[in-house]
């Protein structure tokens, strides 16, 4: 009995597998259809004039984030926030500190960004926003997003000065990081990150709805709710919470050290 179920349940999950992947193909190619933005890899950030904001006021966002970063070995890894990154994240290459997580406000980490979180809450359609910590000398592999109604957008913060071997290959087209500058693309084609620098990077890194007509953003919502349910939701949302409160407790620590050694003085 044990030796006939064991092929017939991976049949079952090769099956869901294939058969999901032709299926988000065609939701793909549909929401391509429907894009009031157009479809290519790399996309005019005029589309998205809510955004100045952000690039008004980065260096707002620049001295949050410095401030966070003095507890850099507290900012979680991104696959110990989502264990589904494991073939792109790896070692202490990328750390991410998230603000939001699929419309979920981490309301201690905005506690700790402000002025960003508030900036963030002005953009309609904002789905997932952290500040994305790459390392000297990490790679992210070649990769795809799971959903072309979700756009990605990236704020420079902190950029190595040798740019061109700091950047980010986005299907043939390469993007470099400027501080106080944003660029958008989607991330449904394939792209990578190489950080062949001896410097840090540090972008604010957000997920919006793609502008599209309404059949395909009534199918967005369809699909984003049945995310939300999934473990590829769920398993995610309870790490964040659980680094959360790592966090939040690392940054209490820390005060609590201060004043005693002020008492003392």
């Amino acid at each position: 009995m044990a030796t006939t179920a064991k092929p017939e349940r991976s049949a079952l999950n090769q099956a869901f597998v294939t058969y999901g992947r032709r299926f988000r193909n065609l939701i793909a190619s549909f929401q391509s259809r429907q894009s009031l933005i157009g479809d290519t890899p790399v996309l005019d950030t005029a589309h998205f004039p809510e955004f100045k904001v952000l690039e008004d006021n980065w260096q707002d966002v620049l001295v949050e984030i410095r401030e966070i970063l003095k507890f850099r070995e507290q900012v979680p890894k991104f696959h110990e926030v989502s264990t589904d990154q494991k073939k792109i994240s790896k070692g202490d290459q990328w750390r991410t500190f998230f603000l939001f997580g699929f419309g979920t406000k981490l309301e201690r980490n905005c506690a700790k960004a402000p002025k960003t979180a508030a900036m963030l809450e002005t953009i309609p359609n904002l789905q997932t926003a952290w500040f994305s910590i790459l390392a000297p000398g990490a790679h992210i592999p070649p990769h795809k997003g799971v959903t072309k109604g979700i756009v990605t957008c990236h704020l420079g913060l902190i950029v190595p000065q040798d740019q061109q071997n700091c950047r980010l290959r986005v299907a043939d087209e390469y993007c470099t990081w400027q501080e106080g500058k944003i660029f958008v693309f989607d991330d449904t084609y394939k792209h990578e990150v190489s950080n062949n620098t001896d410097e840090e990077r540090v972008v604010l890194l957000w997920h919006v709805d793609r502008p599209m007509k309404t059949p395909a953003r009534l199918l967005h919502k369809f699909f984003i709710a049945g995310l939300k349910k999934s473990s590829f939701f769920k398993n995610p949302q309870k790490n964040m919470e659980t680094f959360e409160d790592r966090f939040e407790q690392a940054t209490r620590d820390a005060a609590e050290t201060l004043e005693k050694m002020s008492t003392r003085d």
